[in-house]
């Protein structure tokens, strides 16, 4: 790619600072310079307004959960009534398929301003759990998805074993399961290799949860991380019922059967940790374990309102998601940090703008195996996402509260430019796929077996 130069108006610059007038020169996927105080954008510079911040990093997502959207609204139920619902849809997907909803997915995403996503992979094989000539077909539909939407992308591929505590895998359930943990190990292995060199490709791991992968099987999970150095992600007390069920089977909670097994740790992420005790808190922030929260998600399925500030003063850095993308929009995750916090407390204030920012920017990319993106600086991957100060929620926006604006009353919507690793995937509001609604709508119908 050539060099290109881009004029913002308002830049958010380490370490947290609001600068005018900021011109960033990129060369190929990085950030080469920057210079600030130019009053005036130079002759070719692309001119960027409102107040430009580095890309967002959606570090949990399952990109197939898109085609739930507004549809889970009509019970009255729980996560896990819910969850059949869910079901229905990963029983329809192939690869063809889930290709075109991820990539419609991941497209909503960049609009939103998200420029890395980790996907929180378990949509593995056919149905019955019949494996696919190539058994990672689906894991590559998904590099395919983010690589023509625009985004880098951590394929955390999920070890899932089990349909509960001590049941076996049935029905949908079989496509996600590989038998047991070494003979998933040999698949993400392979798929490993297929992504080795690749920058905007990290191939990360999961253990889906306590209830879906036996304690014994843990270790293989976690050696695989430790010995290929990769982000290793988990899903951990996000309901109440399944604390109790881990107690009842471990005679500990989740946190401390993941400490038992190697699997906190500073590549780690605790995906909800909603129902946590004063223990549960000290083993993830003693063990630098990063805590990714997904208020819009946690809300939508009741599963209740976590600890985030006292998890990060233990020592877990925190990060966010979209989850089961009942919104894709990364400044109503940030701000749901501090608003649910409040309804929590009764108290304001818990969160800066700037540490909201940090979540969702560097934080989250680092959480993916991305270290040197989410901040403006030379050498950082260039991805530059431009927020209007101008529309009817930012109007009256100052320089001085800019990020307070963004973070506080920004929606997606507002996201007008994007560039993500040098390339300009969004411009005046536009992505280069084209109509993003109409593709989305394509893709679901399919999902939902609605189209023709």
């Amino acid at each position: 790619m050539p060099e290109l130069n881009y004029w913002c108006e308002l830049a958010w610059l380490p370490p947290g600072e609001v600068v005018a007038g900021v011109l960033v020169r990129v060369s190929g996927s990085r950030i080469a310079e920057i210079t600030p105080g130019m009053a005036d954008p130079p002759a070719g510079a692309v001119r960027l307004g409102g107040l430009t911040v580095p890309g967002l990093a959606n570090a949990h997502s399952h990109a197939f959960h898109r085609a739930l959207r507004g549809v889970t609204q009509r019970e009255k139920g729980s996560f896990w009534t819910w969850r059949e619902q869910m079901y229905g849809v990963a029983a329809t997907l192939d690869p063809d398929s889930y290709l075109r909803l991820a990539r419609a997915t991941f497209a909503e995403m960049a609009l939103a301003g998200v420029t890395s996503v980790g996907e929180f992979h378990y949509l593995h094989h056919g149905p019955g759990g019949r494996p696919y000539d190539d058994p990672n077909v689906m894991g590559h539909a998904l590099v395919q998805a983010a690589r023509e939407a625009g985004l880098r992308i951590a394929l955390l591929d999920a070890c899932y074993l089990s349909g509960g505590f001590g049941t076996p895998l049935a029905g949908t359930q079989l496509r996600f399961g590989d038998g047991d943990a070494d003979r998933w190990a040999v698949r993400v292995e392979a798929l490993a290799a297929a992504y080795r060199g690749a920058q905007d490709v990290e191939i990360g791991v999961a253990v889906h949860s306590v209830r879906a992968v036996p304690s014994e099987q843990m270790p293989t999970v976690s050696r695989f991380s430790h010995q290929h150095a990769l982000p290793m992600h988990v899903h951990v007390s996000e309901q109440r019922a399944e604390n109790a069920a881990c107690v009842e089977m471990y005679a500990a909670s989740p946190v401390q059967v993941l400490s038992e097994h190697d699997v906190l740790g500073p590549r780690s992420t605790a995906v909800h940790a909603t129902h946590v005790s004063d223990v549960d808190i000290a083993l993830l922030g003693q063990s630098g374990t990063r805590v990714c929260m997904c208020p819009t998600t946690e809300r939508d399925l009741a599963d209740g309102i976590g600890p985030a500030r006292t998890m990060a003063e233990a020592g877990s850095p925190i990060t966010l998601g979209s989850d089961s993308h009942a919104v894709i929009d990364l400044f109503e995750e940030a701000r749901a940090v501090e608003l649910d916090e409040r309804l929590a407390t009764e108290r304001r204030g818990h969160w800066t703008a700037a540490e909201l920012l940090q979540a969702a920017t560097a934080a989250g990319h680092a959480s993916l195996g991305f270290p040197d993106a989410g901040t403006l600086v030379p050498g950082a991957w260039a991805d530059l996402v431009s927020v209007r100060l101008d529309s009817v929620r930012t109007a009256g926006a100052s320089r001085s509260g800019a990020a307070e604006t963004v973070v506080f009353a920004a929606t997606a919507a507002d996201v007008h430019s994007v560039v993500s690793g040098g390339r300009h995937v969004v411009a005046e509001g536009r992505h280069v796929l084209g109509d993003v609604g109409a593709l989305l709508g394509e893709a679901i119908a399919e999902a939902r077996g609605e189209s023709a």
